[in-house]
């Protein structure tokens, strides 16, 4: 089984899958770190090098370079579900859970780290949040795809021991 977690930048895909994994007896895959491996640089230095069209293609061939192995969760960056066939690929090998979190808490979580994120550069609590709700809109068709959305509205929501309840009891896991 490949259980592959989508959503917007700070959603917590990685945070997620990485305490999800050792609970479910998986391996954990960033498929932005995996990239960068493969790739042998950055994802910025692939933009900027390459552009994002020739960054997309290598996403999607590395993405579907997984279908190898199984017992696997894999953390996808925020766009990833959002070009080629890459949300149907998904949905036919393996479990698609979408991490959807409330704007609010996507910008408590983005703030501070606007200086590691060029997209996010030098925009203001104000900018940032129209920023995260114009992405998501646009984004939200193909996020919606998932077979399993788990909604955060709240802070305090414990997703891992909710996402775990939710994989082991669905009857077509």
């Amino acid at each position: 089984m490949r259980i592959f977690l989508i959503g917007f930048m700070g959603s917590g895909k990685s945070h997620v899958g990485k305490r999800l994994a050792p609970k479910m007896g998986y391996e954990f895959i960033d498929l932005d770190h995996y990239i960068e491996e493969v790739a042998g640089k950055s994802i910025s230095e692939i933009f900027d090098d390459e552009g994002e069209n020739y960054f997309r293609k290598l996403e999607s061939k590395t993405l579907k370079s997984l279908v190898e192995k199984d017992d696997i969760i894999i953390s996808t960056g925020g766009g990833t579900p959002c070009f080629f066939d890459n949300m149907e690929w998904m949905n036919q090998h393996g479990k698609t859970v979408f991490l959807d979190v409330a704007t609010p808490i996507l910008v408590a979580r983005l703030l501070p780290r606007t200086a590691h994120r060029p997209l996010l550069a030098g925009k203001s609590p104000e900018e940032l949040a129209l920023f995260i709700e114009e992405k998501l809109e646009a984004r939200r068709k193909d996020y919606e795809q998932s077979e399993i959305v788990l909604v955060q509205e709240k802070v305090e929501m414990n997703r891992v021991a909710i996402l775990v309840e939710r994989l082991v009891n669905n009857t077509s896991f």
